[in-house]
């Protein structure tokens, strides 16, 4: 698992430093770059190239960068802890994003990334195998069946 995310250049965009502390911490394997406002993840983006961006909806203004990573091709996830909603979902679907990941999962975060890595390498985003865990918690309490996603 350690071996694909080796070298990977990931960019991780969140408001809370602790957070960004965390996952360069879980990451250690992988060049990380850290942004913790709008301003800065976009600068980031327009100037580097990233294998995968890890994009806070709240605080960052998220959905926004997720366009621009869309734009510039860089596959991102979105990491949230409080907008775990259909609604959110669904907008990350639409958007582009390979995955949506709460942050009580980041203990976790180098599975995640290394199934993300996996399927990007098989030309597939992260969804089909986020939505078909036995464990994705809100697949029922959030009416995730109600969302439509393809396989680009």
């Amino acid at each position: 698992m350690r071996d694909i995310l080796q070298g990977k250049r990931i960019l991780a965009v969140d408001d809370e430093p602790d957070v960004l502390e965390i996952i360069q911490e879980l990451l250690e394997v992988c060049a990380v770059m850290t942004a913790s406002n709008y301003e800065q993840a976009e600068g980031l983006l327009l100037k580097h190239s990233f294998d995968l961006v890890l994009l806070d909806i709240v605080g960052v203004n998220g959905f926004a960068l997720l366009e621009t990573c869309t734009k510039r091709g860089f596959p991102a996830a979105m990491l949230t802890a409080h907008s775990l909603n259909i609604d959110n979902i669904s907008k990350a679907v639409l958007l582009g994003a390979v995955s949506f990941l709460p942050k009580g999962e980041l203990a976790n975060l180098e599975i995640h990334l290394a199934e993300i890595f996996e399927g990007l390498a098989e030309g597939r985003t992260h969804w089909r195998k986020l939505f078909d865990k036995p464990r994705f918690f809100f697949r029922e309490r959030q009416g995730m069946s109600r969302i439509k996603y393809t396989e680009a």
